[in-house]
């Protein structure tokens, strides 16, 4: 048995000059998005129920929800589930091994992408 040479290891791992691929960056994004849909629960909750309580919550909730900043963040929100819908179905393929040769899972993930993209820019330009 010849003695084996440990390559060096790196000293410090600058995470700015790592280049993630595609399905890596798209996975990292369905994990960010499903915990920040997780964290903005109680205020859809509250838009819900402000929706459907009386007619003047009714008025209340369309005074909100009319604010530019508040369309900006529902579009955000509706990004983020989109985004985690898309991703989630793709993560359920890639468990049933369907899509995991490298090409198919770079094709899967800017699938992923552009349609949470386009989607939410759709529903944007309708609703704005």
């Amino acid at each position: 048995m010849s003695p084996t040479v440990a390559k060096p290891r790196p000293r410090h791992l600058n995470l700015m000059q790592i280049r993630q691929p595609m399905p890596a960056i798209i996975s990292i994004m369905h994990r960010i998005s499903g915990a920040v849909l997780f964290l903005l629960i109680p205020l859809l909750l509250w838009l819900f129920q402000a929706s459907l309580e009386s007619p003047t919550t009714f008025a209340d909730f369309q005074s909100v929800v009319t604010h530019p900043l508040m369309k900006v963040l529902l579009l955000g929100l509706l990004w983020g589930y989109l985004h985690h819908l898309f991703a989630g179905l793709r993560h359920l393929f890639l468990d049933l091994d369907v899509g995991t040769e490298l090409a198919t899972a770079r094709l899967t993930s800017m699938i992923v992408l552009a349609a949470g993209i386009v989607l939410t820019l759709a529903v944007g330009v309708m609703s704005w």
